[in-house]
């Protein structure tokens, strides 16, 4: 299992890595600087042709004609061991008499080039013979660069070259990343205000000349704060309507239980009263709701023994549930740990956490084989809560939504069987309360939710 999660990871990083805006800015403008020095290069090569063949050909060639005659016929060979000393050329002699060469060692780069050139029309033999002399006694003189030389400074030069395009190339990342800085703050800013965090805004850089992303960063901060106004209005009505139901549904509730309890009046009547009570439940959840959803809800915690609350929750279910008929109630399977120690939580919102998970499960293990289980255990320094049903479980792509207010997984339900939709989304309110984690998951068969609490002794 960790070894899947840790490939998923690797290809999300991948991903990531592939679409990744810094990377694809900064391969743009690596792409854009070689195809600039591409240019460069290509106008230096056309601008330097032109001026070797107007200015600096005629001076080459009358040089190498001062050579040569500097050379004598027939060739001295001290006078050319002088001129390779003194410049970087390479002189060879070929003739009847004198045949020396400056470079022993080096390898005939000339003779090659000839013959890799003869068949080359564009090649004439004019140009081959640009670097040769011939004396009066028929001897043939080459010159040539050094090719130890060349090769010491080109290696030299191409590394520098190398190093310079990587420092550029770390230079423009460095300062594509800067520029882009933004982007995290205005992700991670979405992302608060996504979970309903909008206690800090997305910082704006240079708020005095902010640029396209600190525009962008500060309408989505008006845009949070509107959001965050809507979310407020829509608490404060939501609270004053169910206040202001209570009062009445308290008088209907109780005008309906003065009604005679006479044979024709009763089945109204106590129609009339489960009305009311599911009416009641709901104001209560939505009161609690808002309560727990708001950033400063507060909890009155004290130490608790979870075990004990657990299996007073189960006999109040038991009883609720039970049939006229039956002398119990539904079984559900308790895995309670003997040795786990009190913890310090809110044992008001607890017993509605348990609550609602076990009356959840019960509900969906009715055409069951098996009752439903809780399980409580500590892991890793946390209180982990699991509860489990055996029916049918819920499609795969509703799994998400479940915890959300009002949402229900079979539409087609009546509220009386399948509730109303706030079970499970005050349960992610008290386990994100108590700084902990609400997960649901398909087990297989049933429904598995699992919450994990810190344990504060």
């Amino acid at each position: 299992m960790n070894w899947r999660r840790f490939k998923e990871q690797c290809t999300r990083q991948r991903r990531a890595f592939g679409y990744s805006l810094r990377l694809r800015l900064l391969g743009l403008f690596f792409l854009l600087a070689l195809a600039v020095a591409g240019t460069l290069f290509y106008g230096m090569q056309k601008a330097i042709t032109i001026g070797w063949n107007v200015g600096a050909k005629p001076i080459v060639v009358d040089y190498l004609d001062r050579l040569a005659a500097d050379i004598g016929s027939p060739p001295d060979i001290a006078h050319a061991q002088a001129i390779v000393e003194r410049l970087p050329l390479s002189v060879r002699i070929s003739g009847p008499v004198v045949n020396w060469r400056s470079h022993p060692n080096e390898p005939d780069y000339a003779e090659q080039w000839h013959a890799d050139h003869a068949n080359d029309p564009r090649w004439d033999s004019e140009g081959a013979k640009f670097f040769e002399r011939n004396t009066a006694d028929g001897h043939r003189i080459q010159f040539s660069l050094s090719v130890q030389a060349w090769a010491q400074r080109k290696d030299y030069t191409v590394g520098n070259m190398v190093i310079v395009i990587l420092l550029l190339t770390a230079l423009g990342y460095w300062r594509v990343r800067r520029m882009l800085r933004p982007l995290d703050d205005i992700r991670d800013g979405a992302r608060r205000f996504g979970a309903g965090d909008f206690a800090q805004a997305i910082p704006v850089r240079h708020a005095h000349r902010p640029d396209e992303l600190g525009e962008l960063a500060a309408t989505i901060n008006t845009m949070g704060a509107d959001i965050h106004q809507m979310l407020d209005a829509k608490r404060a009505l939501l609270l004053a309507i169910s206040h202001e139901l209570r009062s009445p549904l308290t008088r209907a509730r109780l005008n309906t239980e003065l009604l005679p309890e006479t044979a024709d009046v009763a089945p109204s009547r106590e129609a009339l009263l489960r009305d009311l009570a599911v009416m009641r439940d709901l104001v209560t959840d939505l009161l609690e709701s808002e309560r727990l959803a708001s950033p400063h809800a507060a909890l009155h915690r004290e130490a608790v023994d979870v075990c004990a609350l657990v299996e007073d929750v189960v006999c109040e279910l038991q009883a609720s549930h039970a049939r006229a008929d039956a002398e119990a109630g539904p079984r559900i399977d308790l895995q309670l740990p003997p040795d786990l120690p009190r913890l310090q939580l809110d044992p008001t919102r607890m017993r509605l956490l348990v609550r609602n998970l076990l009356d959840n499960a019960l509900r969906h293990s009715a055409s069951a084989g098996r009752p439903p289980q809780i399980t409580l255990a500590l892991v890793s320094g946390q209180l982990s809560i699991t509860v489990r049903d055996f029916g049918s479980g819920v499609e795969e792509n509703q799994l998400p939504h479940l915890g959300q207010p009002f949402f229900r997984p079979d539409a087609a339900r009546t509220r009386e069987g399948g509730g109303v939709g706030l079970g499970l989304y005050l349960c992610r309110l008290v386990a994100q309360a108590h700084g902990g984690s609400f997960a649901v998951r398909n087990a297989q068969p049933g429904l598995q939710v699992d919450v994990l609490l810190p344990a504060k002794l």
